[in-house]
C-alpha cells in the first residue's frame, strides 16, 4: 500500500479542491507524491525513471502565486509527470529511456509541457517506457527501456503492463501523481491502460 494510499484514490478534480480550499498545499502534496514514488517505485513498478530535483521549489513558488491570489487554472499546484520522449527544458533527461541519449538535457521545454506548466501544473519527474517508444526492434519488449529497466504492473508485479506509455499508465495506477502524460504511436496508451485496469482518454485530433 505504501505512504499516503490516499493519492491512489483521489482524482486530479479531488486534489485540486483541497489545494483551492486551503486544505492542502502544493509543497505537501508535492512531497507526499515523492515520498510514495521512493517507497513503492524503485526495484518494484519502476515507472518513474527520473525525478525533477526541483520540484520542491517549483511547489514553493506555485504556493506563493497562490497566497497571492493569481490562481492559474484547475491544474495549479498539482504534480505532473510525462513520458520520457517528451523534453523539458530543466535539469533533467529526455532520453526516449536509451543511454545513448544521457549526454544533456533538451534546451527547451516541449511545447505541451510549456502550456501545462503555464497551467501551473509541477513538473515532479518523467516516466519510463519502451525504449524509443517501442521503435527499436519489432521484438522488443514493452515496457522495457535500458535507463529504466522493465515496467512493472502494479497490481501484479510479475506482469509486463505493456505500451509504450507503460510508465505513465503505472504511475497513474500507482498513485504518484494527479496528471500524467504518455504518447501515442500506436496503441502505447489504451494498450496499458486495459491491461492495469484504468481508463484511457485518446484525444482527437
Amino acid at each position: 500500500m505504501g505512504p499516503h494510499p490516499e493519492l491512489a484514490a483521489l482524482s486530479a478534480t479531488d486534489l485540486s479542491r483541497l489545494l483551492a480550499r486551503g486544505e492542502l498545499t502544493s509543497m505537501e502534496l508535492v512531497e507526499m507524491s515523492l515520498h510514495r514514488i521512493a517507497a513503492l517505485d524503485e526495484g518494484n513498478t519502476r515507472a518513474v525513471i527520473e525525478v525533477n530535483p526541483d520540484a520542491i521549489d517549483i511547489a514553493q513558488r506555485s504556493d506563493q502565486v497562490r497566497r497571492r491570489g493569481r490562481v492559474r487554472g484547475p491544474l495549479h499546484g498539482l504534480p505532473l509527470l510525462v513520458k520520457d520522449n517528451i523534453d523539458s527544458g530543466d535539469r533533467m533527461l529526455t532520453t526516449a529511456g536509451s543511454l545513448a541519449m544521457t549526454g544533456a538535457p533538451a534546451v527547451r521545454d516541449a511545447p505541451l509541457v510549456a502550456r501545462l506548466r503555464r497551467a501551473g501544473a509541477v513538473l515532479i519527474g518523467k516516466t519510463n517506457l519502451s525504449e524509443w517508444a517501442n521503435a527499436r526492434s519489432t521484438r522488443s519488449a514493452s515496457g522495457w527501456s535500458g535507463r529504466g529497466r522493465q515496467t512493472r504492473n502494479p497490481h501484479v508485479l510479475d506482469r509486463k503492463p505493456s505500451g509504450s506509455s507503460s510508465g505513465s499508465w503505472v504511475s497513474a495506477a500507482a498513485g504518484y501523481e494527479a496528471i500524467m502524460i504518455g504518447s501515442e504511436p500506436d496503441g502505447s496508451k489504451m494498450k496499458p491502460a486495459s491491461q492495469i485496469y484504468t481508463y484511457g482518454l485518446m484525444p482527437g485530433d
